[in-house]
């Protein structure tokens, strides 16, 4: 019998390259794709030290239609998971088309291509943004949608309700949408983590270069948030778990086990931590400072969002399995090797 073979777009970034070392590890044959708009070659080479082997990859453009049908022409698969998609809140909200033409384009690229090849299984890598500022918490995968407050978030909305409408559509088409909530960490190896261009948008590369000095301080955005210390709560996810969740997936949709021809499911921890609360554990798990100072709120973000995971834990058989010290140790450990800290 012959592997299941899987294409990964946007497969050398921070969530494409943990997924493709679990898919592997799981088992699965992969194909990989990616144009280095936001990641590095470095992710692949990382990739294939842990797994002791050479992957498929192609430099693609996901908005290059006929680069990606050459792909299609290659490699028979019969699933595939789109991560490819800018992804920092805030640079969304001052270059709005950059994210409609990116992450929409190279996503109804991807769609189009399957349905003419008869590609039949899609994992849509999107976002606990979908659920903007949600009057209950935590929130299950029932909880109504609320306006995207990002034109990032919006963006995961179109395209979670463009892949319900082709499911509907295609007799031949299965998708699964992961709502992921807010991934940190890295391997264990160390020699695959978050890698961010420039200045960080997300917290902890933020955290890790401060305490590693290429930062001078960290800002936290809003102090005066309705929340037990005034600072943002997050759902914080292990990457490596978080990559689990997208075997788990596949193993769904190849098995015919899904239930619905179009499937949800958030994929986070369930236990809500402050910002304040991470930065602090950060420096006692790690026994290394952080400076950081309090600033105004930033445009996009909403005070508080977790994740009730009864669904994902029950139905996909996955759970988050490590812990929040092991998970920012890890990040620690990348953050020094990226470095050559010892």
């Amino acid at each position: 019998m012959s592997k299941e073979t899987v294409l990964i777009s946007g497969g050398a970034g921070y969530i494409g390259s943990h997924t493709t070392v679990a898919l592997v590890e799981a088992g699965f044959d992969v194909v990989v794709i990616d144009n280095f708009s936001n990641s590095e070659p470095s992710a692949i080479e990382g990739v294939e030290k842990i797994l002791g082997r050479k992957i498929d990859f192609m430099e693609v453009d996901t908005c290059d239609k006929e680069a990606l049908r050459k792909v299609f022409e290659k490699y028979q698969f019969n699933t595939v998971i789109h991560f490819a998609a800018y992804k920092a809140v805030g640079e969304s909200m001052t270059e709005p088309l950059k994210y409609y033409q990116n992450n929409l384009v190279s996503y109804m690229n991807i769609l189009e291509l399957m349905k003419e090849f008869g590609r039949p299984n899609i994992l849509f890598s999107s976002s606990a943004t979908v659920y903007g500022n949600a009057e209950v918490l935590p929130v299950t995968e029932q909880t109504p949608r609320q306006p995207a407050t990002s034109p990032y978030g919006n963006t995961k909305q179109i395209a979670e309700d463009i892949l319900s409408d082709c499911c509907r559509a295609y007799e031949g088409m299965w998708g699964i949408a992961l709502r992921y909530f807010n991934p940190i960490g890295a391997h264990p190896s160390a020699l695959i983590g978050e890698l961010p261009r420039g200045v960080p948008n997300n917290l902890v590369p933020f955290v890790t270069q401060t305490a590693a000095g290429i930062r001078e301080c960290l800002s936290v955005f809003g102090s005066d948030y309705d929340t037990p210390d005034g600072t943002c709560l997050r759902d914080y996810i292990d990457v490596v778990d978080l990559a689990k969740a997208h075997v788990a997936a596949v193993r769904r949709m190849t098995s015919g086990k899904m239930e619905r021809k179009y499937e949800i499911f958030n994929v986070g921890t369930g236990s809500p931590l402050s910002v304040l609360e991470l930065i602090t554990r950060f420096m006692d798990v790690n026994g290394v400072d952080v400076p950081y100072k309090m600033v105004g709120r930033r445009s996009g973000d909403v005070p508080a969002v977790w994740a009730d995971t009864t669904l994902a834990n029950n139905t996909l058989g996955w759970k988050a399995e490590r812990s929040i010290d092991d998970t920012l140790r890890s990040a620690w450990a990348w953050e020094k090797h990226l470095r050559g800290i010892q």
